[in-house]
């Protein structure tokens, strides 16, 4: 282990071990109230931002490989249902930010869950492929990881933010609130 390595460095760390609390928060959704995942949500994305800018500049590999892809659209699709089923009317917002945006006199619908399934999406193959412990693949990851931040989920992450600071300090929603119970919740 070279200790001028940057996938040992203290920033780069860090940000895995958010990446793999966000990612846990997510696959996790069905188990939170819309409160408490809502509460954690506003928690963890800022952190989240804040350790993808710190991440250290590495450079494009000349020998660059495609990087694994390990988040299935079926798991994608689980992960995003899980979190609009648990928002329920709070999941929609308008999206002032979306590339189509350009072409449009009026906002664009969006849903929390989809900007949320697309950061996974990526934080996922991520965490998957640091787990692999080898050194080029973890490296190779970062890279992708940093582009994509740079390029798209970055922008996803915000969109999502501000729509659940939206639910998460509005009137609507109080500790006690679960949108959407089941009828085994409610017998």
């Amino acid at each position: 282990m070279s200790s001028n390595n940057v996938i040992y460095e203290k920033n780069t760390l860090e940000f895995v071990t958010v990446a793999l609390e966000f990612c846990a928060l997510v696959e996790t959704a069905s188990g939170h109230t819309s409160y408490t995942f809502t509460d954690k949500a506003v928690k963890i994305l800022p952190l989240l931002y804040l350790k993808a800018t710190l991440l250290p500049d590495i450079e494009e590999d000349e020998n660059e490989f495609d990087v694994e892809h390990f988040i299935t659209e079926r798991t994608y699709e689980a992960i995003r249902y899980r979190i609009a089923g648990l928002l329920g009317e709070y999941d929609s917002f308008l999206d002032t930010f979306h590339p189509d945006m350009n072409y449009s006199d009026t906002p664009i619908a969006s849903t929390i869950s989809e900007n949320l399934a697309d950061v996974y999406q990526d934080l996922g193959d991520f965490a998957a492929l640091f787990r692999q412990e080898n050194e080029e693949v973890m490296k190779q990851a970062l890279y992708a990881c940093k582009e994509n931040f740079r390029m798209y989920w970055g922008q996803k992450l915000l969109n999502a933010l501000k729509a659940l600071h939206t639910v998460r300090f509005g009137e609507e929603l109080s500790p006690d609130d679960n949108l959407f119970l089941t009828e085994e919740d409610t017998e």
